[in-house]
């Protein structure tokens, strides 16, 4: 059996178990399982690792997308990008790599417009760096927001006008707001600024309409949620760990 696994804390609501295990059956793919490794430190890696020598691939999601990256052995990651969701596991060996930035410009690209000139990126978290690293390969300004000023965070949420609404035909949510089960946070907006020509962007995936999305369906802008970027992301991963 090949064994393939998702690290993190916590992960009560993991997608990644759920769309491997459907995708062994639908493929029929029988020498291969799944397991959630809820983790309190990413220094137990490397006993799980010991534990586990079945074990050819992981993915990993908060908190250790970043503090992983000094137990790779070798990484595939663009220096820009700064964090690891994707483990391929060779004789012990952990090679990083990141599919979150495939999974978000592949889903992403096929909505883009000339119209969407400018992005707003809401949340300064480690979500946001494979979305403004995305922006930038596209060639697409941006302005990231946060709770308060930082060396990413050019604006906070109360500065933001209706001006800057406007001026932002592309936004996208990095933030956990709106997940389940809190499905009735949103982050502050001046939503009243919103109109059909905007594109509203959601990482988050459960619910599949959050309420962030609800504020653009309302004024019939053009909406999107998380759930195809951690299907393509979930693909290029299964492509790594089989390459």
């Amino acid at each position: 059996m090949r064994s393939y696994g998702l690290i993190g804390k916590p992960l009560t609501h993991s997608f990644s178990k759920r769309y491997f295990s459907e995708k062994f059956e639908r493929e029929s793919i029988l020498d291969a399982s799944y397991e959630l490794f809820e983790i309190d430190s990413i220094d137990q890696l490397p006993l799980l690792l010991q534990e586990r020598p079945d074990l050819h691939g992981l993915n990993v999601t908060i908190p250790f997308k970043q503090s992983v990256l000094s137990l790779l052995s070798e990484s595939y990651i663009p220096a820009e990008l700064g964090a690891c969701n994707c483990i391929r596991i060779v004789e012990g060996r952990c090679i990083g790599y990141n599919t979150d930035w495939i999974g978000f410009e592949r889903s992403l690209r096929p909505l883009l417009e000339p119209r969407y000139r400018a992005a707003l990126v809401l949340g300064t978290g480690g979500a946001s760096l494979a979305v403004t690293y995305v922006l930038r390969q596209l060639g697409i300004p941006f302005t990231q927001v946060g709770r308060t000023l930082s060396a990413k965070a050019a604006v906070t949420y109360s500065q933001l006008s209706d001006a800057d609404i406007q001026a932002h035909q592309l936004i996208i949510n990095t933030t956990p707001l709106g997940t389940y089960p809190d499905i009735d946070s949103l982050p502050v907006l001046p939503y009243q600024a919103l109109g059909a020509g905007h594109l509203l962007y959601d990482l988050v995936y459960n619910p599949a309409i959050s309420a962030f999305l609800q504020q653009g369906i309302k004024v019939d802008a053009r909406v999107k949620n998380g759930e195809e970027m951690l299907q393509l992301q979930a693909e290029e991963s299964w492509k790594i760990w089989n390459q």
